[in-house]
């Protein structure tokens, strides 16, 4: 889409960004070098621009560019996240699997990523488990000694997990030394999600626990949904993968949350001094 020259000069920076959402709703993604072509203003420009609609929720950083951030409208059922991003999962699971000490108590939330944590659990007898996901519960009672508690509720058939104020209700009976949050979409904003029914579990879940850990494959990032469930200080650690764009880094970070990538040796300060 061509943007006459007299136009790119006289062009405030509100006009700029929507020109740049223009130029992605019709290029899906687009590099900064390219924006920085078309409106005729330097790099550091644009990346400024790109940091601006960002933090409306509007764009998501990329490398070298920008994207679209992605509403997510229904979850996907757990059979069909099982069999997406599949190697990242596990490394993550890997990664969060060694947050755990002897004797804690522990939550695990529902969902294939943190079952992924589950299977590095194989043969432990020591940790008290609490979860509200069937597939998970039932990993845990086949393949380790530890003490299990599953939180009931109303059933979501499609995730095989349980939601609403029951399960709530239940979660906040324990005081839990660390938790394992599950997500569908985050951004600057936070965790989200299109339940409703889930913000109850994921603020008992953050309510009740000592440290709140995200786990979240690097495809989830940019991604929104209806309701916020967490705004990312709530969090003390988030694991992924070392996909994660260099702006979700940062933006972790600034916040205070102990960032853990696979494949990378990254770490953040408050990691280290801990």
């Amino acid at each position: 889409m061509a943007i006459e020259a007299s136009e790119r000069c006289a062009m405030i920076p509100a006009k700029r960004q929507t020109e740049i959402i223009n130029l992605l709703l019709h290029r899906g993604i687009v590099t900064t070098v390219e924006l920085a072509s078309l409106l005729d203003v330097s790099s550091m420009t644009i990346r400024r621009d790109i940091r601006v609609l960002e933090e409306q929720g509007r764009v998501v950083a990329v490398s070298g560019g920008a994207q679209l951030a992605g509403r997510l409208f229904k979850e996907p059922s757990h059979l069909d996240k099982s069999e997406l991003h599949t190697p990242e999962k596990g490394a993550i699971g890997e990664l969060a699997a060694r947050l755990l000490s002897p004797n804690m108590t522990v939550y695990l939330d529902a969902g294939t990523t943190v079952l992924e944590i589950a299977h590095h659990l194989v043969n432990r007898s020591d940790l008290t488990i609490v979860t509200n996901d069937f597939v998970t519960a039932a990993f845990i009672a086949k393949e380790t000694h530890c003490e299990l508690w599953h939180t009931g509720g109303m059933v979501e058939r499609e995730n095989q997990s349980c939601i609403g104020s029951a399960a709530a209700e239940m979660i906040r009976r324990f005081n839990f030394d660390l938790a394992f949050i599950s997500t569908s979409s985050f951004d600057q904003r936070g965790v989200s999600t299109p339940s409703e029914s889930k913000v109850a579990v994921k603020q008992a879940i953050a309510d009740s626990s000592h440290r709140r850990v995200l786990v979240t494959d690097s495809s989830k990032y940019g991604m929104f949904s209806a309701f916020c469930a967490l705004p990312l200080s709530r969090l003390t650690d988030v694991v992924s993968d070392s996909e994660l764009p260099q702006s979700a880094r940062d933006l972790i970070i600034q916040q205070g949350v102990q960032l853990h990538l696979t494949n990378s040796i990254e770490t953040n300060a408050l990691e280290v001094a801990r």
